[in-house]
């Protein structure tokens, strides 16, 4: 009885070590399909990293410095590139404001027929120029996005993999210890 119990166990265990391959393998699929499509859209883009002058501000040295005169290809350096860069510069030309703030204020002045035109036509540039950053964050930050769901995947993967290969070391030595015992049973009639 005891014997039937080891080997009903360890081949479930040996179950759950085949489940966690293929588990670890799927995972492993996709963090690399997820890495390759973030740093191939990314070279698509052609974007090198601002180095020097460019980012002697400190609000975007610490978060840049790294990465200066790099290709674009990773989702850490698209994030560091959007919050760190373009972001600086959006509320440095926008006073802090949003694109929803300076949108909302162009709107209302252009709308006025007595408006200084200048304004209007300063307010429409900026506007532009907030949407079309907003734009490229975005963009930029779902490639963070993907990028940190294709590390987590990684490490979910490598999880997987030792899982499964405790499971099959386990389920042999329970396999082993039930042949053990088998031998020491008592038959019964």
């Amino acid at each position: 009885m005891r014997s039937t119990l080891d080997k009903l166990i360890s081949y479930l265990g040996l179950a759950l070590a085949g489940l966690l391959l293929v588990g670890g393998g799927l995972l492993l699929w996709g963090a690399n399909f997820t890495n390759n499509n973030v740093t191939e859209q990314l070279k698509q883009q052609d974007i090198t990293m601002p180095a020097g002058p460019a980012i002697e501000d400190p609000l975007i040295k610490p978060y840049l410095e790294k990465y200066a005169g790099q290709e674009m290809t990773t989702g850490d350096q698209a994030k560091a590139f959007a919050e760190h860069y373009i972001k600086v510069h959006m509320d440095k030309s926008s006073a802090g404001r949003t694109y929803e703030d300076v949108s909302g204020e162009f709107i209302k002045l252009s709308k006025d027929p007595n408006a200084d035109q200048t304004k209007v036509a300063e307010l429409g540039a900026l506007r532009q120029s907030l949407f079309m950053g907003n734009t490229l964050r975005g963009l930029l930050l779902n490639a963070y996005a993907f990028g940190t769901m294709a590390k987590i995947m990684t490490f979910a993967s490598i999880a997987a993999f030792l899982g499964a290969a405790v499971m099959a070391l386990l389920g042999l030595l329970g396999l082993q210890h039930a042949k053990k015992v088998a031998t020491h049973e008592p038959v019964r009639a």
